[in-house]
């Protein structure tokens, strides 16, 4: 299994901090959620990191088994 794991206010859309999910790609994965939260966890502010890493392109990624993707809400600081 690959997971999922939402940040912030994401976890609250949601309603849990970490999913267990197939493997393959990432497309496919958001496909089998909710379509309001694929639509979140796409917004244009909402970055991913794979296995702790930044990513800068998420085109053509494929999670593998023990994957980690995380997303991670825009922050606001002051």
């Amino acid at each position: 299994m690959a997971k999922l794991v939402f940040m912030g206010r994401l976890e609250d859309a949601a309603g849990l901090s970490e999913m267990a999910v197939q493997p393959g790609p990432v497309e496919r994965v958001l496909a089998t959620l909710d379509p309001a939260l694929a639509v979140q966890l796409l917004g244009e502010k909402v970055r991913m990191a794979l296995n702790g890493r930044l990513l800068t392109d998420v085109g053509g990624i494929v999670l593998g088994q023990g994957d980690e993707l995380a997303f991670l809400p825009p922050v606001s600081g002051g």
